[in-house]
């Protein structure tokens, strides 16, 4: 035995490698009868796969430009980054966008900006910014709610994202004074850290289900009961991601307190179906919205991505002829991505944003019901121009899921799908999840809504108005084409938003039904970012 040590303490390192060369080269050839690429090139096809392998990191950090990459390129990204740290968020040296292409957005500032009075609430507080509507007043529900930022934190439930990721997005919008959407997954404990919250009923009746998985109305009422944080409901029909399918929680991936927030068995596949198990049409969804609401007292909502429009016509019938039916509704753009889906779902199921809110805006239009409904936006919104124009279309608030993910730390690398988040945002591995500092990401959520509203504020002054509901379609113009060059949102999509009635911010300020913690004379945390003469594209993710 020590003369085989001896031996084999003899070979000097350059020859081990050839030894082990030597036996990749043999299993290639005579064992692997997968990989084509192996057989016929034994060990370098293995460098083939390796590239393939960090394809996505090479191309984001070293070949794309700043514009090219999807779903948020670098630029956007970087914005985020920068206004959830609360630094410097300028670019220097002009703008580097190719302003003609189509579909680029022009927003047509006044020639004399709107003038904050000296005894005006936005000099004590530039970050104040509540929606226009209440939600529930035209119902007369018994808690209607006011949101306290016009920019909120879109659907995402804990188990598709990480416990350290919900509390800190809770959190933050708790400092932010924005509501936080639950997801279909459930009310979690780490929800539960003070913001208002959204509690959304998906296909699964997650957290409100009997144990044959059907609705039950009785634990959704004790569950509004015991968390009065609980705002609003919103009941999900279908998602940009994935509209129309249905979703698998793998028995692997369900722990013991995902199983209890869920009310869930171990051990077993969970299916969220594509359809819901209590209505099957408009009559019978409108009667769930009113049951809900009655036994609740909260305002009731809808979200959905948009496709066919019959039935959407079909709903505001119901809903001119009865005065029943949603107190807000939450457009959701096919560009939608936090729900994992198939590519020929996230591709190509469902319109974009811009084209599927217009024409379910305009058929509500037609029945006069847009006053009473809060029109929700998201998907890719989370920017202060998006949401102007978003806002002259006829939103009342923007709803952001990625965003949001970004402020925290996400780096886009598109394995949310894959349980290995490399930043522990979008993962149950505990490993990875130790990463994520609650109390830092909880500011950067704070410091990205605050900035994100100062910034669309001073976008709004500068059209001359005081709040961005005054917005107008003859607002914001879009790139068309060369024949066309550019047209008015009113020219392009044939209609005007309806008159949002507005009359002061300190009328909002003043409202019984403002959410948050929000009080007169309590000033948002977030300093006054000095600016520098450095352009955003320095700013390190």
């Amino acid at each position: 035995m020590e003369g085989i040590f001896d031996f084999l303490g003899e070979i000097s390192w350059w020859m081990w490698i050839l030894i082990i060369l030597a036996l990749i080269t043999l299993r290639d050839i005579f064992f692997n009868k997968k990989h084509i690429i192996l057989h016929n090139f034994p060990v370098v096809g293995h460098l083939r796969y390796l590239l393939e392998s960090i394809g996505p990191e090479l191309r984001q950090y070293i070949v794309a430009g700043n514009r090219e990459e999807l779903p948020f390129n670098r630029v956007e990204r970087s914005w985020v980054y920068a206004s959830s740290k609360n630094e410097n968020n300028y670019e220097g040296f002009g703008t580097d966008q190719d302003i003609y292409e189509v579909n680029y957005i022009f927003i047509n500032n006044a020639l004399i900006p709107f003038k904050v009075p000296d005894n005006h609430y936005y000099n004590k507080d530039p970050y104040f910014l509540a929606c226009a509507k209440v939600m529930g007043d035209f119902n007369k529900r018994k808690r209607p709610y006011r949101p306290a930022s016009v920019i909120n934190v879109s659907a995402m439930s804990f188990g598709s994202l990480s416990a350290r990721a919900i509390e800190a997005l809770n959190q933050g919008c708790k400092k932010a004074y924005a509501y936080h959407n639950t997801g279909e997954g459930g009310l979690s404990p780490y929800h539960q850290k003070g913001a208002d919250v959204v509690f959304q009923i998906g296909t699964g009746y997650f957290g409100i289900r009997n144990d044959d998985g059907s609705f039950s109305m009785e634990k959704l009422v004790r569950l509004t009961q015991d968390f009065p944080q609980i705002r609003a409901i919103e009941i999900k029909l279908s998602q940009g991601a994935k509209p129309g399918k249905g979703g698998v929680l793998p028995a692997s991936k369900i722990t013991r307190e995902i199983s209890e927030i869920r009310h869930v068995p171990m051990g077993k596949d969970v299916l969220s179906p594509p359809n819901h198990s209590t209505f099957g049409n408009m009559q019978e969804m409108v009667d769930f919205i009113e049951e809900i609401a009655h036994e609740t007292g909260l305002p009731v909502g809808i979200k959905a991505a948009i496709g066919k429009l019959d039935e959407w016509k079909e709903l505001a019938d119901i809903m001119k002829k009865t005065n029943r039916g949603p107190d807000f509704i939450q457009i959701d753009g096919g560009e939608g991505g936090t729900g994992a889906a198939p590519p020929s779902f996230a591709d190509h199921v469902a319109l974009p944003w811009v084209y599927g809110f217009t024409d379910v805006y305009k058929i509500f239009q037609e029945k006069a019901l847009t006053e009473r409904i809060v029109f929700i936006g998201s998907g890719k919104l989370g920017f202060p121009a998006k949401a102007a124009m978003a806002f002259a279309m006829g939103a009342d608030v923007i709803n952001v899921a990625r965003e949001a993910m970004l402020s925290i730390g996400c780096i886009q690398a598109q394995s949310c799908h894959t349980n290995t988040c490399p930043t522990g945002i979008a993962t149950q591995n505990r490993w990875l999840q130790a990463g994520v500092n609650v109390k830092d990401k909880t500011e950067r959520v704070n410091y990205y809504f605050t900035n994100f509203r100062k910034e669309l504020l001073e976008i709004t002054h500068a059209c001359g108005y005081e709040h961005p509901c005054q917005f107008t379609m003859d607002d914001v113009e879009i790139n068309l084409g060369d024949r066309f060059i550019a047209k008015t949102l009113a020219q392009t999509f044939t209609y005007h938003k309806t008159k949002v009635p507005f009359d002061t911010t300190e009328t909002l300020l003043g409202c019984p039904n403002l959410g948050g913690s929000y009080r007169k004379g309590e000033e948002t945390e977030v300093k006054e970012v000095e600016t520098e003469e450095t352009s955003v594209e320095d700013k390190k993710a």
